[in-house]
């Protein structure tokens, strides 16, 4: 049995967050171990309300996984302040565990879910030995400064992200113009390649980041290469966004059980 770590907030409405991440790791395979950075009072509707968790508490939750369990891989979601991000790289830094950083920034209903002055520490403290990073498309400018565009934009920007000392960063496509989603995936010393899906007109997209950046950790905690488990990761989500649960009245949660029920059947597009 392969074990996964996901450090994240937790999503009240279960769409997102530490709910959505032990999802789609049970659902590939994988056990899920988690690590609580803040409680959230949210539902499709939106975040009412943020408790972040002590930075201390934060450790010990790491330090006690850690020390018991032979995680394979882990991902980070939102750690919400400079303290927590600091305290996750402090313990993250001294192992060799492969680190999935989802750098979780605002919510679908537009609040924030990471402070300003957290933006600095992220970079200085969890990019530099990161494996993989997933920013969608307003996270990558958040973390880069520049606007993003065009196809152009999203290469400077990979290549800002790579001198921060990222392995590989993924930049998701869903927030662009067009009838197809295409991820850019960019590593150190290769050639860039894309995935792409139809893109699928649906409010029901909460959690997707999270659902992504998970489905990938849980690949490469079951020993698949980078690219195999970007590319599992792209077609999991593709099927939980297409078949939607219809729940809630707002940005609704994505389909966890959909990957496992098509069959893994998605088309996904590589090149």
């Amino acid at each position: 049995m392969m074990i996964a770590c996901t450090i994240a907030g937790s999503d009240s409405g279960g769409g997102a967050g530490i709910q959505a991440d032990l999802k789609t790791f049970q659902e590939l395979k994988v056990f899920g171990t988690s690590v609580i950075t803040a409680l959230t009072a949210q539902n499709t509707l939106g975040v009412h309300g943020v408790y972040p968790i002590e930075a201390a508490f934060v450790e010990a939750q790491l330090a006690a996984i850690l020390a018991d369990f032979d995680v394979k891989a882990i991902k980070t979601g939102m750690l919400f302040d400079a303290s927590i991000i600091q305290a996750v790289a402090v313990q993250l830094k001294e192992t060799n565990i492969p680190l999935v950083i989802d750098p979780v920034m605002i919510a679908k209903g537009g609040q924030s879910l990471l402070l300003q002055e957290a933006v600095s520490a992220f970079k200085q403290y969890l990019l530099p030995f990161s494996t993989v990073c997933t920013p969608n498309i307003p996270e990558a400018e958040v973390l880069t400064g520049i606007p993003i565009k065009t196809q152009q934009d999203i290469e400077k920007a990979a290549h800002i992200l790579l001198e921060e000392g990222v392995k590989c960063v993924v930049i998701k496509g869903g927030h662009l113009q067009g009838n197809l989603a295409t991820d850019a995936i960019y590593q150190q010393n290769e050639l860039p390649f894309y995935v792409e899906t139809d893109r699928f007109e649906t409010q029901h997209t909460h959690g997707t980041g999270c659902t992504f950046s998970a489905a990938l950790t849980a690949g490469l905690a079951k020993g698949m290469k980078l690219r195999e488990a970007i590319i599992e990761g792209k077609r999991f989500v593709d099927a939980a966004i297409k078949h939607p649960l219809n729940i809630g009245q707002g940005f609704g949660p994505t389909n966890h059980f959909a990957y496992q029920q098509l069959q893994k059947e998605q088309a996904v597009h590589v090149f």
